[in-house]
């Protein structure tokens, strides 16, 4: 892992470069993640460098003090920024939460960051949590954790071992820091202003994805000037964990067109 050092404080970030040409990717997982669940996404890694970070307060990057809703996503932001800048990328892909933190770089700082695409995987233009969830994450860590490995949220059919590596990235992000994710993704909405960003975008959703659903991405297809919707089969929340393949190479062909 490297670190960059940007308003008092350090985020981490793994770098794969194996020599390729093209523009670098940056990949900003979701709530209570890291970056390791970019961890089949580094195979990318032949044709251009690959990056992903952890946002402040996970991983291996030191927390913000910052309040849910829009200072932790602007906090987030400054994350992704530091990173892009200190790796060169100009394309950014986000899952859930971190499709808000893209969605927010690219309508807030484009002044710093001058954007080439946009990855939104399994996110939304609006981000409500459920109640029963919020209310979870306050007071009961652990049914909130399970309910989200259940059966059709983060995975679709749970493989026992990507659930236990799942959860134990979110125990260990620890609960105020997931709570915090949650609560800021219960307060996003952008959906009128979709319209102001015209960088390149694919809207990328497993079929059966619960939480953030296939229509959210139609939407986000729609009101974006230039997107385009790709559907993983047999995935869920978390499709580029769950079906690696048909994630990457979906994500693949986008990145090809924009290099073209």
């Amino acid at each position: 892992m490297q670190t960059v050092r940007h308003q008092g404080r350090s985020t981490a970030y793994r770098l794969s470069d194996h020599g390729g040409s093209e523009s670098p990717v940056l990949l900003v997982h979701g709530s209570g993640g890291c970056h390791a669940i970019w961890r089949s996404q580094f195979r990318l890694a032949d044709d251009r460098p690959v990056v992903a970070l952890d946002l402040s307060g996970h991983g291996e990057s030191d927390d913000v003090d910052a309040d849910p809703g829009y200072e932790t996503l602007a906090a987030y932001a400054d994350d992704v920024v530091a990173v892009a800048e200190a790796t060169d990328a100009s394309i950014v892909a986000g899952n859930s939460l971190g499709g808000a933190v893209a969605l927010h770089v690219a309508l807030e700082r484009t002044d710093e960051l001058s954007l080439d695409g946009l990855v939104l995987a399994g996110t939304g233009a609006r981000l409500a949590v459920l109640e029963s969830l919020r209310e979870w994450l306050a007071d009961d860590f652990d049914r909130a954790v399970e309910f989200l490995h259940a059966p059709g949220r983060l995975f679709a059919e749970p493989d026992p071992e990507l659930v236990e590596a799942s959860e134990s990235i979110m125990r260990e992000t620890g609960r105020a820091v997931t709570e915090r994710d949650f609560l800021t993704c219960h307060t996003f909405d952008v959906r009128d202003r979709l319209g102001e960003i015209d960088v390149p975008t694919l809207a990328l959703v497993g079929e059966n994805d619960q939480l953030t659903p296939p229509r959210y991405h139609e939407f986000l297809a729609s009101e974006l000037p230039d997107a385009a919707l790709a559907i993983v089969d047999d995935a869920a929340h978390m499709a580029m964990l769950e079906q690696p393949d048909a994630f990457n190479s979906a994500l693949g062909r986008f990145l090809e067109d924009l290099d073209r």
